[in-house]
């Protein structure tokens, strides 16, 4: 079996690709890229583990519903949006194994079985894999939002890619939300902060070798702009466990787009 690559993706606003917009191809070219995924994976995967910047617990949660609900999770969205189905599976024997996985490289894990799909989970798979009979297993972010402890998680599951895993990380290269919705009429540049920052981020990512990669993620907001890219970092930290996941494999930006005013960018390792 190939060694299945890892992925940072954009998950959107909210269900903003089940809806209509104004413009109406404002999310087009980030839906496009989300559709295109398994053909640029090469294979279909026989599993997926997905940390998204929509949940966050004390200690690393693994989900462990064999069948979750999805978790409506935004608000003020048309009642069209509530009624989205994705019906994929979970998984017991991977949520064991990634607990496994955990519990060998020291980090205290939990399961929940309870938990359901978040939007940062459903809604870039409804376009992804569409027909929903992937197995998915969540996994959470540390509530601290330690960039050096997500790097840990994503090193401790690095061996599922061997195992037809795919680990995908969901969340925005850039995500000031009070800054994009200023930019919601009339914008006809990016937001300076946003392309400053991707620029960054895109170096780090595709040039520097793996070790400085990851001292740079580690000491992230040292870097220009941080903190007007992200004022809080859970929509970056899914990023930091793919990095760690990546290992030596040097990252490749597969996706550059302007939404709403911002530079949002996707990266593909392996």
């Amino acid at each position: 079996m190939n060694r299945m690559p890892t992925l940072f993706i954009p998950h959107g606003g909210g269900p903003c690709f089940f809806m209509a917009w104004d413009p109406p191809d404002t999310w087009d070219r980030m839906a496009e890229y989300l559709r295109g995924i398994q053909s640029d994976v090469g294979c279909k995967p026989e599993a997926i583990v997905m940390i998204s910047g929509h949940w966050e617990e004390e200690i690393v949660t693994i989900q462990s519903n064999p069948f979750p609900p999805l978790l409506f999770d935004y608000y003020g969205f048309p009642d069209s949006t509530y009624q989205i189905e994705y019906p994929a599976p979970g998984s017991s024997e991977l949520a064991e194994r990634i607990s496994t996985l955990l519990g060998q490289a020291r980090i205290t894990s939990r399961f929940d079985a309870d938990r359901g799909f978040d939007h940062g989970v459903f809604i870039p798979l409804k376009l992804a894999f569409p027909q929903a009979d992937i197995p998915i297993v969540q996994v959470s972010l540390r509530a601290d939002l330690d960039p050096t402890a997500h790097i840990e998680v994503g090193k401790a599951l690095q061996p599922l890619r061997d195992e037809g895993v795919l680990i995908i990380g969901s969340g925005m290269t850039y995500h000031n939300m009070q800054a994009m919705m200023k930019n919601m009429r009339g914008f006809d540049h990016a937001i300076p902060a946003s392309k400053l920052f991707d620029e960054w981020l895109t170096e780090v990512l595709t040039v520097l070798e793996p070790a400085e990669r990851e001292r740079s993620l580690v000491a992230w907001e040292k870097s220009p702009v941080a903190r007007l890219a992200h004022p809080r970092e859970e929509h970056l930290l899914p990023l930091h466990a793919v990095a760690g996941a990546a290992g030596s494999d040097k990252g490749r930006r597969v996706l550059n787009d302007t939404v709403l005013g911002a530079v949002e960018s996707a990266f593909q390792f392996g």
